[in-house]
């Protein structure tokens, strides 16, 4: 079977970058879908959910809808509300490992596919100048934890257990896993 043209639900040029990577033929049509955390919802539960949503929202045959969070000490890190948020964000994952959580739901044939990743992420001890040059960048200003591993953040991170691409925002792996659930056999 030919790859179908797959629906990406999200404006991230990161992950439309990955797919392409891949040759998977990529139409993007964001979705408008509100990041809020319900009242004692889990991190994990939470980024399946906004996947889902995102998936749900856009028309298509094949949708793939995604979330990607930064998790430390069980609380949820999204993307900076301006600099000095960026700043304070980085300033807490200073020498720490944090947890990127990648949720992607895949809509196909009317049916839902669903898997999660979880990466850990561990930064170096960087000082203040660093940080503050490194949001004035403007690098972190859309991304979760305020950071963007695959670009200068990449001079944060000390060491990654887990999958690179999840942290960039969608597990390359387990998209093609879903894929092949909804009977779509990757072929190079």
């Amino acid at each position: 079977m030919t790859l179908p043209t797959l629906v990406l639900a999200s404006a991230s040029p990161r992950r439309r970058q990955l797919l392409e990577m891949l040759r998977i033929p990529v139409a993007v049509v964001p979705a408008n879908v509100p990041e809020i955390v319900l009242p004692g919802e889990a991190p994990t539960a939470y980024a399946r959910r906004l996947a889902r949503d995102k998936a749900r929202a856009v028309p298509g045959e094949f949708v793939l809808g995604a979330d990607t969070i930064v998790v430390l000490d069980g609380h949820i890190l999204e993307k900076p509300a301006d600099d000095a948020d960026a700043v304070r964000m980085l300033g807490l994952l200073q020498g720490r490992t944090h947890t990127v959580i990648t949720a992607i739901c895949l809509m196909a044939h009317g049916r839902e596919h669903h898997a999660i990743d979880e990466t850990g992420v561990t930064f170096r001890t960087c000082s203040d100048r660093m940080l503050r040059d490194y949001v004035a960048t403007g690098e972190p200003r859309d991304k979760a934890g305020a950071y963007g591993i695959q670009g200068w953040g990449a001079a944060l991170v000390e060491r990654i257990d887990g999958d690179f691409f999840s942290v960039m925002g969608v597990p390359v792996r387990l998209v093609l896993k879903l894929l092949a659930e909804a009977g779509v056999e990757y072929r190079f």
